[in-house]
Parts: C-alpha cells; structure tokens; sequence
C-alpha cells in the first residue's frame, strides 16, 4: 500500500514541477495532453537569471527526491532517518534562510520559509513514530509544494 502511495506522490510532485497549472478548464489551454505554443501560463514569473534557473529547477527536484525517500522510510517504519532526512534536505536550515532570502518576490519568499519550517515541523513529528501523523505533516509539508508551483512559474 505504501509503495502505491510512494509511486502517485512522485508522478503527482514530478508532474506539478513540468507542467503548468492549467489555466482555462473550458477550452484546456495549458492542460498537457492539449499545450500548444499559443497557451498561456498565467503564475508569476521569478525573473530568474538562465544560471539562477538552473539551479533553482535542481533544488525543487532534490525536494522531490528527499520526499520519496521520506516516503519510503515510513513505509519501512525508519523513522529516525526520515526525520533527520526532513530536516537536513527540507528544513530552515542557514543555507536554506540565506537562499530563500535571495528572491525578490516576497510571496515567493514567505512560501519558501513556510515550506522549509513545515519541513523541520514533519520532522518532529516523524520522532513520534506515528505512520498517520507523519502522513499528515507531509500532506501539510506538500501542500506548500502545490501552493508555490501554482502560483509561480521559472
């Protein structure tokens, strides 16, 4: 049962990174299987540098990974690891202040800080050992995932 969580987790998070919300549920503009060139993304825009890009599209996909191998830990009852996973790869951590600090968009910036705090939040929480709690921190933890990449675009 948790690997069929594990798996539609990464193709739902894989999915929010690559493809735009979808913008008009009428006519499908923006949908994946009916994108043309003529389709608008309607999220904001970060103005990232072609450098700045990169490196930003590397970390949300290191995210991705830490929250598979969260997952899986879990399911393997690994609790302790999945913890410390959380809190170095996702958490508040100085690095992460300091880069999160860097954007200019302020509601960028206070979803990045919301994320990474809900980070170390799922981390205290995976110390309880409790599959469903732990479940629900990383529903909260994900749902900042979904808030930022429907709201901004690279």
């Amino acid at each position: 049962m948790y690997k069929k969580i594990s798996l539609m987790v990464l193709v739902f998070l894989v999915y929010s990174v690559s493809v735009p919300a979808q913008t008009d549920k009428a006519s499908g503009a923006n949908h994946p299987m009916m994108m043309n060139h003529k389709a608008i993304d309607k999220r904001i825009s970060l103005n990232l540098s072609p450098n700045m890009k990169v490196h930003q599209l590397e970390n949300m996909r290191s995210h991705v990974e830490a929250i598979q191998a969260i997952i899986g830990l879990i399911a393997e009852k690994k609790f302790t690891k999945a913890a410390e996973l959380s809190h170095v790869k996702l958490g508040l951590t100085e690095e992460m202040k300091k880069m999160c600090s860097m954007f200019q968009n302020e509601k960028f910036r206070t979803l990045g800080f919301q994320f990474h705090k809900s980070a170390d939040k799922l981390a205290e929480v995976l110390t309880s050992k409790d599959t469903e709690k732990s479940l629900h921190a990383l529903h909260n933890t994900m749902g900042y995932c979904v808030q930022c990449h429907a709201t901004f675009r690279q």
